[in-house]
């Protein structure tokens, strides 16, 4: 089995991390959730990913997008992987 294209780095508890996650199960799509340090200036593993420290960020190794911001990655998903994206 090989390793989910996408990766989330996330908050437990965090809506905007949920937000995206509920998009990923509605998709369909296989992923890998890595929850972060609950303090901002600690996510160095999220900065090092996407420039930034602000979560929900995901990296999708299948098209090579890295992005953070709930809004844009679930727009992205949807654009992507969604019945529009999926040529249907």
């Amino acid at each position: 089995m090989t390793d989910p294209q996408i990766t989330l780095y996330r908050l437990q508890a965090c809506p905007y991390c949920e937000r995206v996650v509920r998009t990923l199960d509605r998709l369909g799509i296989d992923y890998r959730s890595r929850y972060v340090e609950p303090m901002h200036s600690e996510r160095n593993v999220v900065k090092r990913v996407s420039g930034a420290r602000s979560v929900p960020a995901l990296v999708d190794r299948e098209t090579g997008v890295t992005m953070s911001e709930s809004a844009n990655i679930v727009e992205y998903l949807e654009g992507t992987y969604g019945n529009e994206g999926a040529g249907a």
